[in-house]
């Protein structure tokens, strides 16, 4: 569910007018609903009440939407952040996510990314290697510090989704095999300036079955016993994100986070310890839409091209995973037709769609790109020198830029010439 709505023939973002908040930033934009923020995290946090030891952890996947006004708003809802940088260590303290709440994923953490979150007091590092858990020994002990610690577990489950988002099977970059887990845990408990606390696992993105998560949640409970027998502390279970939310209306839905929540009761019944999830895309997916506008229309062979002002570089999910992203007018006619939508950029891979059914628009009238609120303008780029795009939160009739629009003499001022090119 969202908070985008179509009244009296115009689209609506809560209570305010698509259309109001183009007029007064320009266009592309990307805009964030707080209500449905706010939603989507009551929603989750509801499905895994009550589930493990104390009280879950519900970690938003930071990735999926790095902007500090979202996190301070999801902060308030209750969530804590699951972080794969020092960049996003930062922005979730900034944003007023407490650090007992911060959980450190990723595969190529440096020693000064560690230190920053040593010195954060994040929860726990979810380590993907020895040589990690070598390395944070180090950097822990010269702090005069000790970090927690749980090891991504690769159970070698297949979560049947798009390949680039895939990260469970044992072809993938991700964590240790589960076969060598119980090595690795003797390893790094032996190690000074760690404290094993915790086992995580997190197989893709966008899943729309929830077979593959059990399978993988059965594999770390039975760890979990081994560990616990080799004397380890295993208090916390890190069960990872993952579900999918639905970009088209054409096709089936996904599990609902309450079909998710009784499928974690049933995998995790006797485990004894506290649960963390790290949804992303589920909580801020449907919350956010990139609003362009129609530049021009031109004939096409078969179908005409609706070339919009937003392109690859503001939302690269289509050119990069063939995402589709429903594309509404905002001020919709009933009429329909089919076209094909695609951007400035100089490159064929500019294109959102191909022989859409969609409503039909001409110059001057503007879209919105449903479904945009993760993986969308984080991903955004420079390419084509085209600056970077503005972000609007509203909430109910009140609306404000979150990230203002870069201009192209913020873009190019990092930019330096060497003497020889100066004199």
């Amino acid at each position: 569910m969202d908070h985008f709505s179509v009244r009296d023939g115009r689209m609506f973002a809560e209570d305010v007018p698509l259309d109001a908040i183009a007029d007064a930033v320009g266009t592309p934009v990307y805009v964030y609903s707080t209500a449905t923020l706010e939603r989507h995290a009551a929603v989750f946090r509801h499905a895994v009440a009550g589930l493990g030891r104390g009280e879950p952890l519900v970690a938003f996947a930071v990735k999926a939407n790095p902007n500090g006004a979202v996190l301070a708003t999801l902060g308030r809802a209750g969530l804590g952040a699951d972080v794969v940088s020092g960049g996003e260590v930062a922005r979730a303290v900034a944003a007023g996510i407490p650090a007992d709440r911060i959980l450190f994923s990723g595969v190529g953490k440096t020693a000064a990314e560690m230190r920053i979150g040593l010195d954060a007091g994040i929860l726990q590092f979810n380590l993907e290697s020895e040589e990690e858990a070598q390395l944070l020994s180090q950097v822990a002990v010269d702090a005069g510090r000790v970090a927690d610690i749980a090891f991504r577990i690769n159970p070698d489950v297949d979560a049947g989704t798009h390949a680039k988002i895939s990260t469970g099977r044992a072809d993938n970059k991700f964590g240790i095999p589960a076969a060598e887990a119980r090595a690795a845990y003797a390893a790094a408990a032996a190690l000074p300036g760690l404290r094993v606390t915790g086992v995580t696992v997190h197989i893709g993105s966008q899943l729309f079955d929830l077979a593959p998560l059990e399978a993988a949640f059965g594999r770390l409970g039975s760890l979990i016993a081994d560990l616990r027998q080799n004397g380890h502390d295993i208090a916390l279970a890190d069960l990872g994100g993952g579900l999918g939310v639905p970009y088209d209306p054409a096709l089936p839905p996904p599990p609902t986070p309450a079909d998710y929540g009784a499928m974690v009761a049933r995998a995790t019944a006797g485990w004894d310890v506290r649960l963390a999830f790290e949804p992303g895309r589920l909580i801020v997916g449907n919350a956010g839409v990139l609003l362009a506008g129609v530049v021009r229309v031109k004939p096409g062979a078969e179908h005409p091209w609706v070339i919009v002002d937003a392109g690859m570089n503001d939302l690269i999910r289509p050119s990069l995973y063939d995402a589709w992203h429903d594309i509404r007018a905002v001020r919709p006619s009933g009429d329909q037709w089919t076209a094909n939508v695609v951007g400035p950029v100089c490159e064929s891979g500019d294109t959102f769609a191909t022989g859409r059914d969609m409503d039909r628009v001409a110059a001057g009238d503007r879209v919105a790109f449903m479904t945009a609120g993760a993986y969308a303008a984080t991903m955004a780029s420079t390419y084509n020198s085209r600056p970077l795009t503005p972000e609007v939160l509203v909430s109910g009739d009140r609306w404000a830029i979150v990230r203002e629009r870069q201009s192209v003499e913020e873009m190019i001022a990092p930019e330096r010439r060497p003497e020889w090119l100066t004199a």
